[in-house]
């Protein structure tokens, strides 16, 4: 224990006490604690408040730890074992109790049983835990999955879960990136939603999962996404609020194209070409939307929150880190999966590709778009994650949403880098591709009902290169599409 880390103060991780309390459950809650977090120390000798270096005589020091050891032994269940030591910090002993992080879950006083008696870490004070976390906990501790539990009280028939293949299907199909993706997509059958845990079968026949009632949106868990658009920079005044519900894929493109519609898209000069892109790039926000769907506890009643602000786009996740993962891991793409059902069904439906892999990669891609690295809070209930709007300059100045920079217009010969409002368009040439989209989206302005078909002809080329425009649209954020499959009714986002 080093002056540097006494003068911080204490942390989640670090507590201080001043002397070693006569009753010894006082302490013993943050050992529980400990072991159901992170794994955390506890300094004896050091004042809480002043942070004062206190200290023991050596004449009874070991008197104490021993005093330490036997209570940890006798009031914690299941057995934690601490690592107790001495340190010299300014000149006089304290105790050291570092307590690791524990593998069987939920971890107890002893005297106050499992009910009453299990503490967790909570921004850097000890709690009593409540139903959700001794669950969370519970399913830790036995190395099992939430959302392969059998889901009580859902029954479905066998059309549901043909309906549900057929559907996952259509997905894997429809978030493809390229045509070799597309064709290597199998069909998806019970075997297959079986071996992921979405589907149990019990003497022959199937039973749903909570990963099945999730996916589809079914038997009684309320799972939804609630979005809103706020004035300012807190929740005060909101401006437009939506809450989506439904199977997690039509959440996930709900939540995403709420996005696109309350941020701003600007404008980009490539070479001599002027190009519009999103002030945040869409790729990124809608990994952010399905890594929260896919790594959010489901125990947790609570809903994904997706905020948009006006300096930041934030995407709230419900549920502490699962065990073994911290923040410095996933942001340097060590994945712990909690839901594994749902994570096998997502890398089926191309809706995740790495595990692992999507926290690094919007990292990448927002600070490639000329934005501030991704802001990670909590981590102990839930987490939340921030896209700040505004791009930073090699002067590590903020260019922000309404295209000021330091309260100056930004522009380069006449063109504005943030927001496009139509006033300020530079005349630039248009390439022959750009050329070939603008004139498609007329078309489907002018009758956005029709086929792929009616566009490939209108346009006089090939059905193929018109399926290959609407994926690069859709993948832009700039087409969405309405209605059914059979028919659809094309929605143009400017």
């Amino acid at each position: 224990m080093t002056i540097e880390e006494i003068l911080a103060g204490e942390s989640k991780n670090v507590e201080f006490k001043e002397t070693l309390p006569e009753k010894s459950i006082k302490y013993m809650k943050s050992v529980v604690a400990f072991a159901n977090g992170t794994g955390g120390k506890i300094i004896f000798g050091i004042a809480d408040k002043t942070r004062e270096v206190v200290g023991f005589d050596k004449e009874d020091v070991f008197k104490k730890m021993d005093a330490i050891a036997n209570a940890v032994s006798d009031s914690c269940e299941p057995a934690i074992i601490p690592d107790i030591t001495l340190q010299t910090v300014d000149g006089k002993t304290v105790i050291v109790v570092e307590v690791s992080e524990g593998r069987q879950r939920p971890y107890y006083i002893k005297a106050l049983g499992r009910d009453g008696g299990v503490y967790v870490r909570v921004a850097g004070t000890t709690r009593l835990a409540d139903e959700y976390m001794i669950k969370e906990l519970l399913f830790e501790g036995s190395n099992r999955y939430y959302d392969q539990a059998l889901c009580t009280g859902l029954n479905v028939t066998d059309k549901d879960i043909d309906v549900l293949c057929k559907a996952m299907k259509e997905q894997a199909v429809k978030n493809a990136r390229t045509e070799e993706q597309k064709a290597a997509i199998k069909d998806v059958g019970r075997q297959q939603l079986r071996s992921w845990g979405i589907l149990i079968e019990r003497d022959g026949k199937d039973y749903p999962s909570n990963a099945f009632a999730i996916l589809t949106g079914n038997g009684g868990l309320h799972v939804a996404t609630q979005c809103g658009v706020f004035k300012g920079t807190t929740k005060a005044v909101f401006v437009d609020r939506r809450e989506y519900t439904g199977p997690l894929w039509e959440q996930i493109d709900e939540a995403f194209q709420f996005v696109l519609r309350n941020i701003h898209l600007g404008a980009t000069i490539v070479g001599i070409y002027r190009q519009d892109i999103y002030e945040i790039p869409p790729d990124a926000i809608r990994e952010l939307i399905i890594n929260a769907m896919v790594h959010r506890s489901y125990l947790d009643h609570g809903t994904i929150q997706v905020a948009v602000y006006d300096n930041r786009l934030e995407i709230t996740s419900p549920g502490k880190l699962p065990m073994g993962q911290t923040m410095e891991r996933m942001k340097e793409g060590y994945s712990k999966i909690r839901n594994e059902a749902l994570a096998h069904a997502f890398a089926y439906m191309n809706l995740i590709e790495h595990w692992g892999s999507g926290i690094p990669r919007i990292i990448d891609k927002v600070k490639a778009a000329g934005l501030r690295e991704p802001e990670f809070i909590g981590g102990e209930v839930d987490l939340r994650i921030n896209i700040y709007r505004g791009q930073v300059d090699t002067n590590n100045a903020i260019i922000n949403a309404n295209g000021t920079k330091n309260g100056t217009k930004n522009g380069a010969n006449g063109v504005k880098c943030g927001v496009d409002d139509g006033t300020n368009s530079a005349e630039v040439p248009l390439n022959k591709e750009q050329t070939q989209i603008e004139k498609l989206l007329q078309i489907i302005e002018k009758n956005p009902s029709a086929t792929q078909a009616y566009y490939a002809e209108k346009m006089g080329i090939s059905k193929r290169t018109i399926s290959r425009m609407f994926a690069s649209l859709q993948e832009k954020g700039r087409l969405v599409q309405g209605g059914t499959k059979r028919k659809a009714n094309w929605k143009i986002i400017r």
